[in-house]
């Protein structure tokens, strides 16, 4: 796609307040392949009054109208898929057919889902004497990340739109073009002027700007737990809701009973998936003591076939490549065995990191403790259950995981003693109706399904 220089504010793409641009940066080659507005304070204004002056319109609108709309937004983002694909391809760095099957293929379902929910979700209950309305919460600031750029922005977008609320967007600097392309496809399906607004621009300066505007009365923000910590208290002091989906350090609990050569191979897989850069990713594999050598066999000859410039490609900077490299290093420096990968760059040119995985890793390791955000996985032995659970509980963060085990009682028993919000038990699949988000420093707040409008709704009873 072409890139807009300009901000998609009120129905209209308009001109940035100001001249200064970012240059959006192919991973893959290192080469500028575009610039878009930086965005300022101003605009942010601009963006949010639009916002502000839809609201009541579109609030009002019956929830058939907004299902509608959401079912043509999902029709025009299929009708693009393989635009989208491309788009992130080039921007993320992603390869083409995991930006098909995911960046594209996920947020389609998901807008559908929000559409068929409409129909259904109950916006109106009846307590004893009283009438309970759940109402839209007004203006939402959405901040987004760039690991899953579409797939964040639906799922903020989507409910929000849902909900009866108006929006202003500020995606991630390394990956605007396919925002811009979403701002398109909004047009395209026909929802009023200002219910959607894009600004495009630098976390510091249009980020800030939105989560600190008074106008704004919700921002929901997916991205580091540093920076969720300014926005929650950004919002604290202004009485404003939040919600945060941060970082993750998943557990991958191996069980004696598991099929322990597809656990593993499902584990690898789950860790090199975009590269690494995905929040809920399964970066601890636990396995018993007695299953130990072989399952870091078994992870050492998967890793082997995720090869850089093919099913693995780059980081999406050379920023978060340095980042990656220096955690692998600080890995071997304290006594992590290298057993695939290592922090020498695979390839010339390019933002690469080979798929890397250390055997040997003890808990209070940095490797163990801190989100990495890269092709990196750590394999932990374990005595028995209760010290399972002990590592897979012991870090600050608590997004996702994992269980398997032969029986799936004994697999579903463990899960429920995990502090995290979400447990694939024996390679479940990915549920778009099923409620998203942390415990702990992973964030708070849900995304996708009923959780997820919920987000989005207050409530007001009416007592008779």
């Amino acid at each position: 796609m072409k890139a807009h220089d300009a901000m998609y504010i009120d129905g209209a793409w308009r001109p940035a307040a100001g001249t200064d641009t970012i240059a959006v940066v192919n991973p893959a080659d290192e080469q500028v392949i575009a610039t878009v507005p930086a965005g300022t304070a101003a605009d942010v204004d601009a963006a949010v009054r639009a916002a502000r002056a839809a609201f009541p319109g579109w609030a009002a609108t019956a929830p058939a109208e907004r299902a509608a709309r959401l079912t043509a937004l999902r029709d025009a983002l299929a009708a693009r898929r393989e635009e989208i694909a491309e788009t992130v391809t080039a921007e993320l760095g992603s390869p083409l057919p995991f930006s098909q099957a995911v960046h594209a293929d996920v947020p389609i379902a998901v807008a559908g889902s929000y559409a068929t929910l409409l129909a259904t979700h109950p916006f109106e209950e009846q307590v004893g004497n009283s009438t309970v309305h759940h109402e839209p919460v007004g203006v939402v600031g959405a901040i987004t990340p760039w690991n899953y750029p579409l797939h964040q922005i639906v799922a903020k977008v989507a409910p929000a739109l849902a909900a009866g609320c108006t929006v202003v967007l500020k995606p991630a600097e390394d990956t605007p073009l396919v925002a811009q392309l979403f701002a398109e496809v909004i047009d395209e399906a026909g929802f009023p002027a200002g219910t959607f607004n894009l600004v495009t621009g630098l976390g510091p300066v249009a980020g800030q700007a939105l989560a600190e505007h008074a106008d704004v009365d919700l921002v929901s923000f997916t991205g580091s737990t540093a920076v969720g910590r300014r926005i929650a208290a950004t919002a604290g002091a202004a009485v404003k809701r939040v919600a945060l989906e941060l970082g993750g350090k998943s557990a991958n609990v191996i069980l004696p009973s598991a099929d322990l050569a597809r656990a593993v191979n499902v584990g690898v897989a789950n860790v090199m998936s975009n590269s690494g850069q995905t929040c809920s990713a399964w970066t601890r594999m636990l396995v018993h003591r007695d299953q130990y050598d072989e399952a870091v066999a078994l992870a050492t000859a998967a890793a082997a076939k995720y090869v850089a410039g093919g099913r693995i490609g780059p980081l999406v900077n050379a920023k978060q490549q340095a980042r990656v490299r220096g955690y692998i290093e600080q890995g071997v420096k304290e006594g992590g065995r290298l057993v695939a990968g290592g922090p020498e760059a695979p390839l010339d040119t390019g933002y690469y990191v080979a798929a890397t995985v250390f055997a040997d890793v003890t808990p209070d390791m940095t490797i163990a403790q801190e989100e990495i955000f890269g092709p990196v996985l750590s394999i932990l032995r374990y005595e028995d259950e209760d010290d399972a659970l002990r590592i897979a509980n012991g870090t600050v963060y608590g997004l996702a995981g994992a269980v398997w085990a032969g029986d799936q009682d004994e697999a579903v028993a463990f899960a429920r003693r995990m502090d995290t919000g979400q447990v694939d038990i024996n390679g479940g699949r990915f549920n778009p109706l099923a409620p998203f988000g942390g415990h702990k420093q992973s964030g708070f707040g849900r995304e996708l399904g009923a959780h997820g409008l919920a987000e989005y709704l207050h409530t007001k009873s009416l007592q008779f």
